[in-house]
């Protein structure tokens, strides 16, 4: 990856995790999270920052790399990958500030279904950037497991 302008690039990282932190302070979610029933597999929550801060920045060099392309559709492949984030920016304050645990539930399947169409319209531009994403594709199917199931047992 030829990084052809460092301050575009760091942007590129700074907005997902922009994103991410804002949405965190707005849903308080450490708190909820401790008193929720879980299911045996949810991780414990020291976990996501970590895991989210990862995923924010392969977010933001994946979609570096699409913005430095000269390729015709990554207009289109990045106004998809801004609607994701604001499903992704959505997402945990519906979950951990309303408590609407369903409707969270469907707002996550429509981000997964955003992600692949994201993933497949990188792709096209360019295989490393959708190849980026691969690790947040599976974490929201980890996340919406944890979703449905924090639906059932509260």
């Amino acid at each position: 990856m030829n990084i052809k302008d460092k301050s575009t690039f760091i942007l590129a990282l700074l907005i997902p995790i922009a994103v991410g932190t804002l949405s965190a302070l707005f849903s308080g979610t450490m708190e909820l999270y401790t008193q929720i029933n879980k299911p045996a597999l949810a991780p414990p929550g020291f976990l996501f920052p970590i895991v989210w801060t990862v995923l924010y920045i392969l977010m933001g060099i994946s979609s570096y790399i699409i913005f430095a392309s000269d390729a015709p559709g990554k207009t289109r492949a990045l106004n998809i990958y801004a609607l994701q984030l604001f499903f992704n920016f959505f997402w945990s304050i519906l979950f951990f500030r309303f408590h609407w645990y369903f409707i969270s539930f469907l707002w996550l399947l429509a981000m997964i279904i955003l992600i692949l169409i994201m993933i497949n319209a990188f792709y096209k531009i360019k295989p490393l950037a959708a190849y980026l994403q691969i690790p947040y594709l599976l974490w929201c199917v980890f996340a919406a497991y944890l979703n449905y199931m924090i639906y059932k047992l509260n």
